[in-house]
């Protein structure tokens, strides 16, 4: 039986926003473009959705229906740094990561050995500290399939956790409403009920050849899922991109000194993380975030091999010389190159260095 998590992050690109700037908080906030330029709704906060503003709705309307809306541009760049982090999170607990889009995954934890193997301490212990380091929420499912662990994780949406079990794995399945199964849209759910079928107890009745019938290629995946069947692995290269840490400060931090004195503890924290890779990744740049009281961004990055604490120093001095300012946010992380992905198995060089014998 295998152990399968599904995280999905809570309105992810409104959620960076509001994280970035904390006066976007309480109030309806959508992601797209203006309303005097057909611009369409990307995503919208959980205040938005209560007027019924939704995703791909058109700005115009979305302002009928919320007048107090406030419509911001997208930043993409910002939210595939924001994902490049969770990633980084995720591949703590496993190599087995199947991306879905930039705030959605699936990850194979069934040989696992954090939390002591336990998927639904890992789901926790992830979420935790999703919220904690970077400033926003995210709704798990755990399951013993994808198809399971993806509707677990809609069910207490936002901000939650739902477990399924093995031993009660049947009895939620047969209570499912067929609109929750991926694929049932509006007209299959209105045909569904046209026959008497409102959850998968019902779907049950009915044999894979009548399901065939009635619905084609999707019949044969229909009477597998009101079952709970789903055998699909969750798919990937397993090569992760880079390494990184940060923090946020209670109270900015106006000085260099200050700043360098962080460098430190944050350098200390990424070689531990860099001590858990195994000898496929060798380091490839290096780089130093800051984020400014303002929530402007700047960063600084070069060349590296050997990831040296004077290396990520010598950025942050130039972070500090291009503006000298108090920051509420320092990050330092390095650019992986993988190896077997580049040479193959049969070519990997050995023995690489450790990480651990880095030196400063």
């Amino acid at each position: 039986m295998r152990k399968i998590i599904h995280c999905d992050c809570d309105c992810f690109y409104a959620s960076v926003e509001m994280r970035d700037d904390p006066n976007l908080r309480g109030r309806p906030l959508a992601v797209g473009g203006a309303s005097d330029r057909r611009g369409v709704i990307s995503t919208c906060n959980y205040e938005a959705r209560s007027y019924g503003v939704r995703s791909a709705m058109p700005t115009a309307q979305a302002k009928k229906l919320c007048p107090d809306l406030i419509v911001v541009p997208g930043n993409m760049k910002k939210y595939r740094e924001a994902s490049a982090q969770i990633r980084d999170i995720f591949l703590e607990y496993s190599e087995s990561i199947e991306p879905l889009s930039l705030d959605e995954a699936f990850l194979d934890v069934t040989e696992s050995g954090r939390c002591h193997g336990s998927a639904t301490l890992m789901a926790e212990e992830i979420r935790q500290r999703v919220r904690e380091d970077l400033g926003i929420t995210i709704s798990a499912g755990v399951a013993p399939n994808k198809f399971l662990a993806k509707i677990a994780s809609d069910w207490r949406k936002p901000d939650g956790l739902t477990v399924i079990t093995p031993d009660a794995m049947d009895q939620f399945v047969l209570r499912l409403p067929v609109a929750k199964i991926h694929g049932v849209g509006r007209v299959t759910a209105e045909k569904m009920k046209r026959q008497g079928i409102r959850t998968c107890a019902d779907l049950r009745s009915l044999s894979q050849i009548e399901l065939t019938q009635a619905y084609g290629k999707f019949g044969r995946r229909l009477y597998q899922l009101c079952r709970g069947i789903d055998e699909r692995p969750v798919t990937s290269d397993g090569s992760r991109k880079s390494v990184s840490v940060e923090r946020t400060f209670n109270a900015d931090l106006g000085t260099l000194e200050e700043w360098q004195e962080e460098l430190t503890s944050l350098y200390m924290r990424l070689l531990e993380r860099l001590e858990k890779l195994d000898e496929r990744y060798q380091i490839s740049g290096a780089t130093v975030k800051v984020k400014y009281g303002d929530f402007s961004i700047s960063s600084q990055e070069r060349a590296s091999h050997s990831g040296r604490i004077s290396e990520f120093k010598q950025l942050l001095q130039q972070c500090w010389d291009r503006r000298p300012a108090p920051i509420r946010l320092l990050g330092v992380g390095v650019k992986l190159k993988d190896l077997r992905a580049e040479l193959g198995p049969e070519q990997l060089p050995l023995p690489l260095p450790e990480f651990k014998r880095l030196s400063a």
